[in-house]
């Protein structure tokens, strides 16, 4: 039979899970907003990518050392999770260190050995992430697209890598204390571990038996509770990419650098006008409105490019490498990207207060992204080598220009020259055909 604590324990359990559960399902309606990906082929480099990318962090490594302290951090954190599993156990059935026994002494002591190195390599590599971001100020965090929120986002994960592994020491070491008192019966003897040893004299030679005991019990209990506030924490926080790397780096873009795609709706158009059997002036009743050309809002961003906003990490390395944004423009890779999770907040948003067929006359492009950023973009993807998870901000980028210029006919004057040229004479320049070759003649 369940005991108070069980109960109490089971409740709160679930309700974050369900809470958890219906937000990630808003998420990835969001993400749903986008079209269908299409047929996805080649596999196995995908599933390397996987590995090495997002995984391994195999991109993280151009800055060594910031790629060393972040993946203490992302490891650590993985694998002091599953530590969480005997926690659950614990909570669930009202028992302390559920999975030890005199049998497997050895390896459950050698397991929260790693486990507590990794928290303390967390704790140091969260420290120094704080200097950078408080102290030291490193310029690609301070950028206006990082003011208010974002920025508070950073600072109070860190915090509460903080909060999490110093409590979850402060649990073990308790522990190891009450295991020598006269409540050992409740705290089976484990030995020492390699961390939190170092903290019981501190705890042993200060506190009372019942103080150390309610502190063990405070501990445990804020411990869980953190971890299961984390877990809800990420679906409003940038920190959604401990989930959506993955997937992300799985559909990522494999062609060549540089390769833009076709879009099927002027394919389409292209072969309409090439066949000679195709009526233009036919009305076809089951085809519906034509499709759009290029992107003005989430709605014609592909789901892979709304996946990639989700799995923005807000790192801000496309923007540092960016040209455009090194010279003064007003193009930042990482707010097009931040721009583009924001729409799609706010239209499943709006979903849910109004219906799906709800029209706020709002859009991605001039109410989030303006025609300046777009142009300012020289298409030269330092932003999709930079980013740590092969988000692809220019595919964004050229599928907007695309929709100005096809559907608007909002290009630069420079470049409406050239499109007036190539329409008239067959190419850039301002010369007919006849006259090309009059610079041959030139003394």
């Amino acid at each position: 039979m369940f005991s108070i604590n069980s109960i109490l324990f089971i409740t709160i359990f679930s309700l974050s899970c369900i809470l958890f559960y219906r937000n990630i399902k808003k998420i990835i309606r969001n993400i749903n907003l986008g079209k269908k990906i299409g047929d996805v082929k080649n596999k196995p480099k995908r599933w390397k990518q996987v590995f090495l990318i997002a995984f391994g962090q195999k991109k993280m490594f151009k800055k060594p050392l910031v790629a060393f302290l972040h993946l203490f951090v992302y490891v650590g954190f993985v694998i002091i999770n599953i530590e969480v599993i005997e926690i659950i156990l614990d909570g669930i059935f009202n028992t302390h260190r559920i999975l030890f026994s005199d049998k497997w002494a050895f390896l459950y002591r050698t397991m929260i050995n790693i486990f507590e190195i990794f928290a303390l390599l967390v704790l140091f590599s969260v420290v120094v992430f704080l200097v950078r971001r408080n102290i030291i100020k490193v310029s690609r965090f301070l950028s206006s697209e990082m003011k208010g929120w974002p920025t508070l986002d950073g600072n109070l994960i860190l915090i509460f890598e903080i909060f999490l592994m110093s409590a979850f020491l402060m649990m073990n070491a308790c522990d190891l204390v009450l295991q020598e008192s006269n409540l050992s019966y409740k705290y089976p003897k484990t030995g020492n571990f390699i961390v939190s040893s170092l903290l019981t004299p501190f705890l042993s030679h200060n506190l009372s038996t019942n103080t150390i005991f309610v502190l063990e019990r405070f501990f445990w209990w804020f411990h869980i509770i953190g971890i299961l506030g984390f877990l809800n924490y990420l679906v409003i926080s940038k920190h959604l990419h401990i989930i959506f790397a993955f997937p992300n780096t799985y559909y990522s873009n494999l062609n060549p650098k540089g390769q833009f795609s076709n879009m099927s709706s002027v394919t389409n158009e292209v072969k309409m006008m090439l066949d000679p059997n195709n009526d233009p002036f036919a009305q076809n009743q089951d085809q519906g409105p034509p499709e759009r050309f290029g992107v003005k809002d989430v709605n014609d961003l592909s789901k892979v490019q709304i996946l990639g906003a989700y799995s923005c990490t807000e790192c801000g390395r496309c923007t540092s490498e960016c040209p455009a944004n090194q010279t003064g423009k007003k193009l930042s890779p990482r707010k097009i990207m931040m721009d583009i999770r924001d729409r799609a907040e706010e239209v499943g948003k709006n979903i849910d207060k109004k219906g799906k067929d709800f029209d706020d006359n709002k859009s991605l492009l001039n109410d989030y992204i303006s025609p300046e950023e777009l142009w300012a973009c020289t298409s030269c993807n330092a932003c999709v080598e930079a980013c740590p998870l092969n988000i692809d901000p220019l595919s964004v980028i050229i599928d907007m220009r695309r929709y100005l210029v096809m559907e608007q006919s909002a290009a630069p004057a420079e470049l409406n020259n050239v499109f007036t040229n190539i329409e008239n004479n067959g190419a850039p320049w301002q010369f007919s055909a006849s006259d090309r070759l009059n610079w041959k003649y030139d003394e």
